[in-house]
């Protein structure tokens, strides 16, 4: 073994922390967010299910570290991440061998296809089986495959629909077996934020990412525009908030969120380089959550 390779290899001790780090458990947030608000509608309407509840938080994070896994695998061996500003990827950095980080996408997926089985198994809504491969085969295409659509500009449309719509709606209908307005409009929220998350994420890494042929959104659009769209997508969460208050008054509570809302958004208009989007994102992600968590427990309270 080279001297180079040989310096290139992380100590064995660092093992765990590494793949701690490659799960990103700073985006778990995004999982737990749509699972609180689906709850909350449910519990709403007097049919919530703890074990059915936790089941969906099982699906959501297990899909979220497979994804996280799956995209440092693909965007590893492309080349994609070989100069990013960001947190280490096991697979980019050589911290980690490819097929080691593909075993744990596939593992994770896994675990989270075996909590979506006992949801139907308990429920009996069969066609939530299909729901479940959709969301896999979207989990893995973002940047897996030969033609990614991560790599077309459509990252935020699929965050917003697996991780908006499909998850809230989803742990909400299982719960309650029909259609709930608060669960859509409480996904369209939480989806929002999501596709808030990625975006800020493409415009830290906009740079990169059209060096390497990676046509984001945000790469699509440029800079200024995607910085609008980032706002709205920030925003918007607040604006389906306003009538709640009136209607279910301890969800006036997740107006909190603002707090986190407005420094990311002086943030993004503000910064001038890359590295300063890093809290930005955090500022987001923890967003999201916050709004989520009081949202769900306002709904819960009446």
């Amino acid at each position: 073994m080279s001297k180079k390779k040989a310096n290139n290899k992380p100590p064995r001790q660092r093992g765990i922390k590494l793949w701690i780090e490659g799960a990103r458990l700073r985006t778990l947030p995004l999982a737990v967010s749509p699972i609180a608000i689906g709850a909350g509608a449910a519990a709403a309407d007097k049919s919530f299910d703890l074990g059915l509840a936790l089941l969906a938080l099982a699906v959501a994070m297990f899909l979220q570290i497979g994804v996280n896994f799956a995209n440092d695998y693909s965007d590893g061996i492309r080349g994609t991440d070989d100069n990013r500003v960001g947190p280490l990827r096991l697979t980019g950095s050589k911290s980690v061998r490819p097929q080691a980080v593909k075993f744990a996408a596939f593992m994770f997926f896994g675990l989270a296809a075996l909590a979506g089985l006992a949801i139907v198994l308990l429920t009996q809504h069969w066609w939530f089986i299909p729901v479940g491969i959709a969301s896999i085969l979207a989990a893995w295409f973002y940047t897996g495959g030969k033609s990614p659509y991560g790599y077309a500009g459509l990252g935020e449309i699929a965050v917003f629909i697996f991780f908006g719509l499909v998850a809230t709606y989803g742990t909400a209908y299982i719960q309650i077996g029909r259609f709930d307005l608060n669960a859509l409009l409480g996904g369209t929220a939480a989806g929002l934020f999501a596709s808030a998350v990625l975006m800020v994420n493409n415009i830290r890494d906009i740079d990169t990412d059209r060096h390497v042929g990676k046509r984001t959104l945000a790469v699509k659009v440029g800079k200024k525009w995607a910085k609008a769209i980032y706002l709205a997508m920030l925003w918007l969460p607040l604006v389906i908030l306003a009538p709640y208050p009136f209607i279910y008054p301890v969800t006036i509570f997740a107006w909190a969120s603002v707090l986190l809302v407005l420094p990311a958004t002086l943030i993004v208009l503000t910064a001038r380089t890359p590295k300063e989007l890093i809290l930005a994102l955090k500022l987001t992600s923890f967003a999201s959550l916050g709004y989520a968590i009081l949202l769900g427990i306002g709904l819960a309270a009446i």
